[in-house]
């Protein structure tokens, strides 16, 4: 059987922790060896440059006779192509090299400056994704889960989040989607929210609400989520949305009322 503490421990994202064991970025041997030729190559001469090429074409070939040399992992050609470049853009120019006037340099650095600035957006979405599903999860544990507590865009990844790590307040975020789904509260007031809850929350969610919404247009008094709603949805989606059209019928059949 399982057991839950009563007190609720925020859980973080791992990768936003920087916990040991999580994923490393591989390492990209052919820009280690551009960046090396680059500082080597900061205030050489177009002759100079062409030094360096020389030696390095002189060491691959050398590396290509022995069977048992090290795999750079493209290091080395990706050296000798730079080499090259180099001494291309001072044949133009002849230098001083300069990497901080290299065009292609720093097109490069402001591309890793856009990739790690879109990696630590998409770091800070997901502690904030997980942010939420922890306070949803605790507000949902402890009762208090309820028409109060307005729905937010993106509430739908936060209860997938929580399901998926199967913590058993999932249950209650459901229950309180529904409702939301139903009552056209939260940002579910936004058409466009509803339309898209079809993609983002599961089929018995969105039957539990379909019935919600059917029972309150009949004028019956509702107590609270009718947890057997739930239940019914649970068991059979398909029945539950039968039943609310069912019953949308026989409202407009009597004009309104049941």
């Amino acid at each position: 059987m399982n057991t839950y503490d009563d007190g609720w421990r925020p859980r973080r994202v791992p990768e936003a922790r920087g916990r040991a064991g999580a994923p490393r970025t591989p390492i990209d041997y052919a820009k280690v060896g551009r960046s090396s030729v680059r500082r080597r190559a900061r205030g050489m001469t177009h002759s100079e440059a062409v030094a360096g090429l020389e030696a390095a074409e002189q060491q691959a070939h050398l590396d290509r006779r022995d069977e048992s040399a090290f795999d750079d992992g493209g290091r080395r050609a990706a050296e000798i192509a730079e080499w090259q470049r180099v001494v291309q853009l001072l044949a133009a120019t002849g230098g001083p090299y300069d990497p901080d006037a290299d065009a292609v340099v720093q097109e490069e650095l402001a591309e890793d400056r856009r990739r790690d600035e879109a990696e630590q957006q998409r770091r800070q979405e997901q502690q904030q994704l997980a942010d939420r599903a922890e306070e949803l999860a605790r507000l949902g544990g402890a009762g208090r889960l309820d028409r109060s507590v307005p729905t937010q865009a993106g509430d739908e990844a936060a209860r997938e989040l929580l399901e998926k790590n199967r913590d058993y307040r999932a249950a209650e975020v459901d229950a309180w989607l529904a409702r939301a789904l139903a009552d056209q509260s939260g940002h579910y007031a936004d058409p466009d929210a509803r339309t898209a809850a079809v993609g983002l929350l599961p089929v018995p969610v969105r039957a539990r609400a379909a019935l919600l919404a059917a029972l309150a247009r009949t004028g019956a008094p509702i107590d609270g989520d009718l947890e057997f709603v739930g239940r019914l949805a649970q068991a059979d989606p398909a029945a539950t949305n039968a039943l609310a059209a069912l019953l949308d019928t026989v409202v407009v059949a009597n004009g309104g009322a049941v």
